[in-house]
């Protein structure tokens, strides 16, 4: 089997800075590799609030499978990383709002910070077509 790797930046999510927002590997099958997303907008704001950078990181994750021809319902494994343990809760009903009974396999890790400070939230993601 031969493999194409194809790199996105969907116009829709905050332009990257030294990595590429998706990378499709296409032969059999579409695999789709999509680095963390946060809670920053196309314009470069960041909400002040866990709530609306958790919502707008998840945004930003549907923008990029959007942007590659799939859905949440695409994803076969995600990384959430939380800067506060107090957030737990909303992310946990965000994802519960985005996935519904869509299960794919995941990993949430707390650290102490991201690459900006601003930052509390980060979410990779796997899919496959």
């Amino acid at each position: 089997m031969t493999a194409e790797v194809t790199r996105s930046n969907p116009p829709a999510v905050r332009a990257p800075t030294g990595y590429t927002h998706a990378i499709q590997i296409t032969g059999d099958y579409r695999r789709l590799i999509i680095s963390g997303q946060v809670g920053m907008a196309v314009d470069g704001s960041v909400p002040a609030t866990g709530d609306g950078q958790i919502a707008q990181a998840f945004a930003n994750l549907r923008a990029v499978l959007t942007a590659n021809g799939m859905t949440v319902g695409n994803i076969v494994k995600t990384t959430a990383f939380l800067t506060d343990r107090e957030l737990l809760a909303a992310y946990r009903q965000a994802r519960g709002a985005v996935f519904g009974d869509h299960a794919p396999a995941s990993t949430l890790l707390f650290v102490a910070g991201l690459a900006d400070p601003r930052w509390m939230v980060e979410i990779e993601a796997e899919a496959v077509a």
